[in-house]
């Protein structure tokens, strides 16, 4: 596991030292070591990485990883160039293509909207193969609960896209009115037509960043 260094390290410092993190990270070892586990280790923290706490605009909130070959790339509903798009992200386009007139691209990799300042951070970060939520209730929740409490406690406007009840769950404990929550159902096939398609969140996030002094989020992927 990369350890993380930027200025996440001091906000989650305490999660580090706790007894959950400690089993969950010997758990983790042992996984590796034993099974085929997504995304691979060096990948885990990877929405930390490419998004500091210093840059983040907007936070989309995911499950847990993809679990088959090659998908997951430590990025909540992205994969890897070269890979199928999902069916969520292939709906997650759609609606940017009729809010924002999003020209629909040849791959599923979000790591640009990483770099925008979005932090595409699931619930739980490591999974095995073939097999969702088998990574549940090991620490995952705790660890990132604390990466959005520590949000919500910045003092400058960021925009929580929460869509479907785990991800609205998760938001609960944002109270911060300098904040904007934008909440929809999840854009899978099974909720997208109940609210996910028209809910026009990426142009909304943008007019609120706009608004309140901040640059606006290039939602555009490029072609690979």
């Amino acid at each position: 596991m990369g350890a993380i260094e930027n200025d996440w390290k001091e906000k989650l410092a305490y999660e580090f030292e706790q007894p959950y993190y400690r089993e969950l990270y010997r758990f983790l070892i042992k996984e590796y070591h034993e099974r085929v586990i997504y995304p691979p280790s060096e990948d885990i923290f990877n929405a930390f990485h490419l998004t500091p706490v210093h840059k983040v605009k907007a936070v989309i909130l995911g499950q847990d990883p993809y679990h088959e070959p090659g998908q997951a790339e430590g990025l909540c509903f992205s994969v890897k160039p070269g890979v199928a798009i999902p069916p969520s992200l292939e709906n997650i386009y759609k609606e940017l293509h009729d809010d924002i007139g999003f020209r629909i691209p040849n791959n599923g990799s979000l790591v640009k909207w990483a770099k925008e300042g979005v932090l595409l951070l699931n619930s739980l970060l490591t999974v095995r193969a073939h097999a969702a939520f088998s990574h549940k209730g090991k620490g995952w929740e705790e660890f990132t609960d604390a990466a959005v409490r520590a949000l919500n406690k910045e003092d400058r406007p960021i925009v929580f896209l929460l869509w479907g009840k785990s991800a609205q769950d998760k938001g609960a404990v944002l109270n911060n009115p300098k904040h904007l929550i934008l909440k929809a159902p999840h854009p899978s096939p099974l909720s997208a037509y109940r609210g996910f398609f028209g809910c026009k969140h990426f142009s909304r996030a943008n007019e609120f960043l706009k608004a309140n002094g901040e640059t606006p989020i290039d939602w555009q992927i490029e072609d690979v």
